[in-house]
């Protein structure tokens, strides 16, 4: 932060690719390059010994990786420098213990993606009011879907410029993510009110105040019906398949719309995040959500051969209505969209926030009748309401009270492992 009060952010934009179908196939090529580039660094790190497992012996070796193998001439030559960085800071994040160990990429399972680490040469420009033109290396001048204003021309400066770019395929096509650093005015405190969030399948989002947030469907009903229809098409084409043959190109045309309908689904769902995390990060100066352990929440509950479990198909039901919520992405979100506008993201702990009455402060078992009535048994109280927004302001009133379970926003709880880097490995 400077002296005059201006704070540097940093944050990306997304836009969708105009590609031919030639340029396409050569952002597909420079993807499995890219691929093919870790899998062989991958490979290349195993096998060589502890002490010539150096950043010099690497660029080294995938100098002359380029040189033999030809479809890797591809990849640009700043790209295939970016695939060596992501690498060995993959193995610096194991070492410090904030992620797992780095493995091969697999062809199906793997974001197809090309990065563009220098924003002097993608050389942006405007030339109409919906869209702009990009510079792609070994690819030339593409044309990009213009949806928010962009650091270029006369506006960039050091301060307030495009520090470089990726390439994403996801089932909807090619888009190009931008890497853009500005410097803004560093936020006021905002002064606006304490908010409680109580987060569910039914109401999707209920706040202490008793406002909720809801949604409809994110596909329409014939677009249901054609997503069951393609489902069971490849589920039949599929039966049909010989153990070992590959697959058709009809059942890959068949995959592609499958997963065209649902990342559909998945804008409509980050669209809907986007719009209400900013309603209530510009509303409310502190909000308070529920430390919620999600990955507990969605296990499986088949149990074993020897102990199997109870009612396991409603607990896969309820399992992906968990997932397609997305409630921690909300919460990242909202953590990232408060601290923009100067107000605080606290996290209290979970347990008995919805069984406990918000008047009394008692557990009575039998209180919460259904899913939206609460009545509290107990004989002293007797307050009834919305069970989400009693939810809401318990949780709110674990933060009033000091109970808070994470202070900061986005801070882990659990301590992580303390590993030791390899001497041989720095």
């Amino acid at each position: 932060m400077s002296e005059q009060g201006l704070v540097q952010r940093q944050f990306g934009h997304r836009a969708r690719l105009a590609l031919s179908p030639v340029l396409s196939l050569k952002a597909d090529d420079q993807a499995h390059a890219a691929r093919t580039m870790w899998n062989l660094l991958h490979a290349w790190w195993e096998m060589m010994p502890k002490e010539k497992r150096t950043l010099g012996h690497a660029d080294a070796a995938i100098r002359q990786a380029r040189k033999d193998i030809d479809f890797l001439a591809v990849l640009p030559a700043q790209a295939a420098q970016t695939v060596l960085k992501t690498y060995f800071q993959a193995w610096k994040n194991c070492w410090d213990g904030r992620a797992d160990a780095p493995n091969f990429k697999a062809r199906f399972r793997t974001v197809m993606s090309v990065d563009i680490p220098q924003g002097r040469d993608l050389n942006i420009t405007r030339v109409h009011r919906r869209w702009g033109m990009v510079n792609i290396p070994k690819m030339g001048r593409v044309r990009f879907r213009w949806t928010k204003d962009l650091p270029v021309g006369k506006q960039a400066n050091t301060d307030n410029r495009i520090t470089g770019a990726r390439l994403v395929k996801d089932a909807l096509g090619w888009h190009i993510a931008f890497r853009v650093q500005t410097l803004e005015a560093k936020p006021e405190p905002h002064t606006g009110p304490e908010v409680g969030i109580d987060v569910g399948v039914t109401v999707p989002i209920a706040l202490s105040d008793g406002q909720t947030y809801d949604h409809g469907e994110w596909l329409t009903e014939r677009e249901q019906a054609k997503l069951l229809h393609l489902e069971r098409r490849a589920a039949q084409r599929k039966l049909h398949r010989k153990p070992g043959e590959r697959t058709s190109r009809r059942l890959k045309n068949t995959y592609d719309q499958i997963a065209g309908l649902r990342a559909k689904a998945k804008r409509r769902a980050l669209d809907w995040q986007h719009q209400t995390t900013t309603a209530i990060a510009k509303k409310y100066g502190t909000v308070v959500v529920e430390a919620l352990r999600i990955t507990n929440m969605v296990k499986s509950a088949r149990g074993t051969v020897d102990q199997p479990g109870k009612n396991v198909a409603q607990k896969a039901g309820l399992n992906r209505s968990i997932s397609g919520e997305a409630w921690g992405r909300t919460v990242t979100m909202l953590t990232y969209k408060t601290a923009h506008r100067g107000g605080t993201l606290v996290k209290v702990p979970a347990p008995h926030t919805s069984q406990r009455c918000s008047a009394c402060g008692f557990i009575t078992p039998g209180s919460r009748e259904d899913q939206a009535t609460f009545v509290c048994k107990n004989p002293d109280c007797g307050w009834s309401g919305n069970a989400d927004h009693n939810a809401g302001r318990n949780v709110l009133h674990l933060y009033r009270i000091g109970l808070v379970a994470i202070p900061a926003a986005g801070r882990s709880s659990r301590q992580a492992r303390k590993r030791v880097k390899p001497a041989t490995a720095r």
